[in-house]
């Protein structure tokens, strides 16, 4: 299947490592050009090497960016269309909110929530839609976790942000649709990532098992028996994001292994 992707202007947030990381390194080997935007410059700088290395794919570059900061963002956007003319894909991603419940969490932690996890996609996409209405057409999807389709326990702040990242995206499909605009989300499950190693071991700790112990169950309850691959995760992404994807739009994809039971 020809993705077009050759050639096409692709920001990457939360790229340095992880499943933003896998995600630039599949449109850097389909010959976009990919900007990768992370607030490591040193974990930015070595993910951009070896992502040229392993791709022989020399147009990748970074931005250093805390998708907290306004300006930040703009900076980043205006990097990648002096570089490139345009923008023609958005990843929309960010590091997911602590765990904890509801009595856990202070205002800070809403706050902090809320501006990671949803206000910084919104600014992202508001400064990439007019370069796409220009040319009336663009890609978007929005990385956000199965809890827009299943809560989860312990994480009630990413079972509140998240489904918001669902709604924005079904809102824009529909007033962006007339642009030649496709907006998608897509929740990863247990795909191995320091995140889900992160959760692994909070896990533990709160219910005294080992972190084997913790990944051996999580892995029986996936109807596959195992974890997922970032590189699993990211074709679902790439496809979305490609000139193969002409007509799907506003839908929330679970990338799970058939985990969440949810229709």
């Amino acid at each position: 299947m020809e993705l077009g992707l050759k050639g096409k202007s692709v920001i990457v947030t939360a790229a340095s490592k992880g499943l933003g990381r896998a995600i630039a390194t599949e449109f850097a080997r389909e010959g976009a050009h990919v900007l990768l935007a992370s607030r490591s410059e040193e974990t930015l700088q070595t993910a951009v090497t070896e992502i040229k290395n392993e791709t022989s794919n020399k147009n990748v570059d970074y931005i250093v960016c805390d998708m907290k900061d306004k300006e930040a963002i703009q900076a980043m956007v205006e990097k990648a269309s002096k570089r490139n003319g345009t923008v023609d894909v958005l990843i929309n991603n960010a590091g997911g909110p602590p765990a904890g419940k509801f009595l856990d969490m202070t205002d800070e932690d809403w706050y902090h929530a809320f501006e990671l996890n949803l206000l910084s996609f919104i600014r992202t996409t508001r400064a990439v839609v007019p370069f796409m209405q220009k040319q009336n057409q663009g890609h978007i999807v929005n990385i956000a976790s199965s809890s827009i389709k299943q809560n989860l326990d312990n994480l009630v702040l990413s079972n509140t942000m998240r489904p918001g990242i669902a709604g924005l995206a079904k809102s824009l499909s529909q007033e962006l649709g007339e642009d030649n605009i496709l907006v998608n989300t897509v929740g990863p499950g247990t795909i191995e990532t320091d995140r889900i190693r992160a959760l692994n071991h909070h896990r533990a700790v709160q219910t005294g098992s080992s972190v084997a112990e913790v990944k051996q169950k999580a892995e029986r309850q996936v109807p596959m028996k195992r974890y997922g691959r970032p590189d699993e995760f990211a074709r679902a992404i790439v496809f979305l994001a490609s000139g193969a994807n002409t007509y799907i739009s506003g839908q929330s994809l679970i990338v799970d292994g058939g985990l969440v039971k949810a229709l």
